[in-house]
């Protein structure tokens, strides 16, 4: 693997970047983009296009919208010589078993520092994937508590291995990690200029610790697409600000403006971000019946396949939006950042016994009521 960016279309605009910031190429890019024409005629639209951005197929071993983001979190991790790298999130992340399963491509350690959420599937199988890595695994009660655990792993760490793990934020939302994003939104311009699909008036991603969507926001600025992005949220409101919005933004653009001045200081439009709350439900993880009803209309229609914590509410957003009209004469584009990657295999006959005892009880207590995942 390379760690020097050359074939990915941010680069190629502004060649200046890969002196500046390291790169690997972990993912399948760029991601194919489906029209949802069944979806269409099943919600009697002709005057709306739905899309699809299929980054459920962004790579292997592990799909979804996390390997843009590492392809330049990973890549600096290894270029200044850390040998393990520490990340955070809920039990089931999977940002943090994405980072784990990219990291051990590149013979770095990873370690997962976790807070509870609600009990599904998905969180059991991330588990075991992450027993499956060799993931090092830590839960904590809470926020407070998991910062305070982290210090101390950093300290444990450097005192085995004589250096500080490399420290990825949650999400990989940081101006390094949303570089992947930005990236991401000049593949799209060129599937755009390539006929693949028009330019969408709407762009719908999750926006959890809102890497992806503000990320995404910049990159279409920057190459100079007029498509508004609605930012669904899934996270605790605390997460997720306009505010933050702008200061990510902003980040963002001053480190590839210093990468190469050719990369416009461009200001934060407020008014192409939109915020959508109304999908969020009660807790995050915990999945709502317009989201399940999203999940198994796209699958009845397309065969793709979502989840109740992100895409689901997401897609639901979208529904919501057309069901009402606001689609009307316009072409939406819905950002698929699930992975689509199976792990049956590699998990049959794992014993969950294997895991550090705070994690049994995902697999003792049942699931929550709505999660339509097999089990």
């Amino acid at each position: 693997m390379s760690i020097a960016p050359t074939d990915r279309p941010l680069i190629t605009h502004y060649p200046g970047i890969q002196h500046a910031i390291s790169h690997v190429s972990l993912g399948s890019l760029p991601t194919p983009v489906e029209r949802l024409q069944t979806l269409e005629q099943v919600l009697g639209v002709s005057d709306t296009r739905l899309y699809v951005k299929r980054d459920d197929l962004s790579g292997r071993p592990y799909g979804g919208n996390k390997v843009r983001k590492l392809e330049f979190l990973l890549a600096r991790a290894a270029q200044q010589g850390y040998k393990e790298v520490l990340t955070f999130g809920g039990a089931g992340s999977n940002h943090a078993l994405a980072t784990g399963l990219y990291a051990r491509q590149m013979g770095l350690q990873s370690i997962s520092m976790l807070i509870p959420q609600p009990n599904a599937q998905g969180v059991r199988t991330n588990l075991l994937m992450s027993l499956h890595a060799g993931i090092e695994l830590h839960q904590s009660p809470g926020m407070l508590r998991t910062a305070l655990d982290s210090l101390k792993q950093v300290g444990l760490h450097k005192l085995r291995t004589g250096q500080f793990p490399y420290l990825i934020a949650p999400g990989g939302t940081s101006a390094l990690g949303m570089v992947g994003f930005v990236n991401a939104a000049f593949e799209l311009k060129e599937q755009i200029d390539h006929g693949e699909l028009p330019e969408p008036d709407l762009i719908y991603a999750a926006s959890g610790t809102m890497g992806t969507v503000v990320g995404l926001l910049l990159g279409l600025k920057a190459a100079g697409l007029k498509a508004k992005v609605a930012a669904v949220r899934v996270t605790e409101a605390q997460f997720s600000s306009e505010r933050k919005a702008a200061r990510l933004f902003r980040s963002t653009a001053r480190l590839l403006h210093r990468a190469d001045p050719a990369f416009p200081l461009l200001p934060f439009p407020a008014e192409d971000f939109l915020f959508v709350h109304d999908f969020y439900g009660e807790a995050y993880g915990l999945y709502t019946p317009e989201a399940m009803e999203a999940v198994r209309l796209l699958n009845d229609t397309s065969g793709l396949h979502l989840e109740g914590t992100y895409t689901g509410k997401t897609f639901a957003a979208l529904l919501a939006d057309v069901k009402a009209n606001r689609l009307e004469n316009k072409s939406a584009l819905f950002w698929n950042t699930h992975n689509s990657q199976d792990f049956s295999g590699e998990i049959a006959g794992m014993d969950y016994h294997d895991l550090p005892a705070e994690f049994y009880r995902y697999f003792e207590e049942p699931v929550q009521p709505l999660d339509l995942l097999p089990h």
